[in-house]
């Protein structure tokens, strides 16, 4: 690694002005890069890891953005300073940036040879043959296969992982000195994040690129960074080594993000589930397939996309089932088949003694009383013209549990059940974070009292330390209101976590299931190793 400094940031202070005053984004930040090195800048939302460094390219919408004060010399070029042209010069040919979700980032209505190729047309004064031959090189540098045939697709007709790669290519086509990666693997299944997290490391070898990697994931920067700055509240509180940082943190914040790891990585206590007796949800020989059709006019059914294939599951009284599996394994497919927001072609769904696969109308209500189900997205699942109050009393209103003289009562204490004050009843969804928001949901999905409560992915979105809170959370609430659980996911720390039991899906099939920790000690499919293998260790 070389120890020529390729930038220096000194007394970075940036604010946003609002309607409700001044908010101080990033204060008084200092640090220098190496040329070759990789920079970790690890942080909750919220932290100002993100907004140093879009400041630093001119990418903060300005207003309500400000710089306030401070240098950002790139070169000996002060970057804070630079007209727009010549900014956009820096970054077509010497900072690029990957962004964290690729699909707002690519234009839906360009194939991708048009969004690779525009860059060096522009900037490089290729040919468009020339441009489509360099592309091509990039995609295959960054593992796309076929990429001759590919490069004429559009966005949409890509994975999310694949996507990802697509903006790797096409940062490095301009071979930049600095890459800045901004959380480009948080959307991303643990298997795919490994394969992305391992491209990055190898070209970042050998091209010599230097990184700032910002992201909230310890584990991952733990993997990545040679150096890590962590941020609170737009403040530098601790800045070292990575291997020192993350053995030796001196500061309260820095510890509380590594507890909050550890904490998770840990198996929770297990509780005590009776299997003697009938399951609570009886899952046999289920098929869930979604018709293709052919024809614009008289549509008919071409075929059926295989979703969920002869998968049959057991759930007990108590127990916390983990469902883990990679993007597109049928997780997601299955649960909202068993509470019949899909419907399956073939197989047995019995709850409490109940086969579910026939209900409709009024029965199929009735019977949803005693299961519910808590989405990944809380911001997408709750009604942003309903204040917290009519959210959370329009289930026990409809189901006959409050009336309106006992109801606020009743959402007092499902307030109190998931931590949030009860002064918050009269806002709306976009006036809570993105962990209180959750916290919401969760209220809503134990108002009814369910005997079951299918999870999808509830935590994935959330950063390292309101994951911690939230998992905490729904671990007491199993424990105090005896509630049973599907927990789906793709991350497997989180699953051993929480966990009981643990099934295994891939493309639409189970492949392995077994108690948490028996198969996180001895996983026996391939499969199961992979995805084991894949998680970012600290």
């Amino acid at each position: 690694m070389s120890s020529e400094t390729l930038l220096s940031v000194e007394n970075l202070r940036v604010v946003f002005n609002t309607r409700n005053g001044q908010t101080v984004a990033v204060e008084n930040l200092n640090f220098s890069l190496n040329k070759g090195e990789v920079l970790g800048i690890v942080g909750e939302s919220g932290s100002g890891k993100s907004v140093a460094c879009y400041s630093l390219l001119g990418l903060i919408p300005m207003p309500p953005g400000k710089i306030e004060s401070g240098r950002a010399l790139f070169h000996g070029q002060d970057l804070l300073t630079l007209p727009e042209a010549e900014m956009r010069n820096i970054r077509a040919s010497k900072i690029a940036m990957i962004f964290q979700d690729p699909m707002t980032c690519l234009n839906p209505y360009l194939r991708i040879v048009d969004q690779l190729t525009e860059v060096l047309i522009v900037h490089n004064g290729l040919n468009k043959q020339q441009a489509r031959l360099k592309a091509i090189d990039a995609l295959v540098e960054v593992g796309i296969h076929n990429a001759a045939e590919r490069i004429d697709q559009y966005p949409h007709q890509f994975s999310g992982g694949m996507r990802q790669r697509v903006m790797i290519a096409m940062a490095l086509l301009a071979e930049p000195e600095l890459l800045i990666a901004d959380e480009p693997t948080t959307a991303l299944d643990v298997t795919v994040q490994a394969q992305i997290l391992s491209l990055i490391k190898d070209l970042q070898k050998k091209r010599q690129l230097t990184v700032i990697f910002i992201t909230h994931d310890l584990g991952v920067a733990a993997e990545m960074a040679d150096h890590v700055l962590v941020m609170e509240k737009g403040r530098l509180v601790e800045e070292g080594d990575t291997q020192h940082i993350f053995k030796n943190p001196t500061q309260p914040y820095t510890k509380k993000l590594l507890n909050a790891v550890l904490t998770t990585a840990k198996p929770a206590t297990e509780h005590t589930v009776n299997r003697s007796g009938s399951p609570l949800l009886e899952v046999k020989k289920l098929h869930v397939g979604f018709p293709q059709y052919s024809g614009a006019l008289f549509r008919r059914i071409k075929n059926l996309v295989k979703g969920v294939t002869d998968v049959s599951i057991n759930l007990y009284e108590g127990e916390v089932l983990g469902l883990v599996g990679e993007s597109g394994s049928g997780k997601s497919t299955l649960g909202r088949s068993i509470i019949r927001l899909i419907d399956s072609q073939e197989g047995s769904i019995v709850f409490n003694g109940k086969e579910l696969s026939g209900l409709n109308g009024d029965n199929l209500k009735n019977a949803r009383r005693d299961f519910q189900m808590i989405f990944q997205d809380p911001y997408a699942s709750l009604n942003p013209r309903m204040t917290v109050f009519d959210t959370l009393a329009e289930p026990l209103l409809v189901h006959g549990l409050a009336n309106k003289t006992t109801v606020l009562e009743q959402v007092n204490q499902l307030m109190d059940d998931v931590g949030l004050d009860r002064r918050f009843i009269r806002k709306y969804p976009h006036e809570f974070s993105g962990g209180q928001r959750q916290r919401i949901a969760i209220a809503r999905a134990i108002a009814l009292k369910p005997k079951l409560i299918i999870a999808d992915e509830p935590v994935s979105a959330l950063d390292v330390t309101i994951r911690a809170q939230i998992l905490a959370l729904l671990l007491k609430l199993t424990e105090k209101h005896k509630l049973t659980m599907l927990f789906i996911s793709h991350d497997m720390s989180v699953v051993r976590y929480l966990c009981d039991r643990v099934v295994v899906m891939q493309k639409g099939e189970l492949v392995e299931e077994g108690a948490t920790e028996e198969l996180f000690a001895a996983p026996k499919q391939p499969y199961t190793q992979q995805l084991l293998a894949a998680i970012p260790k600290l």
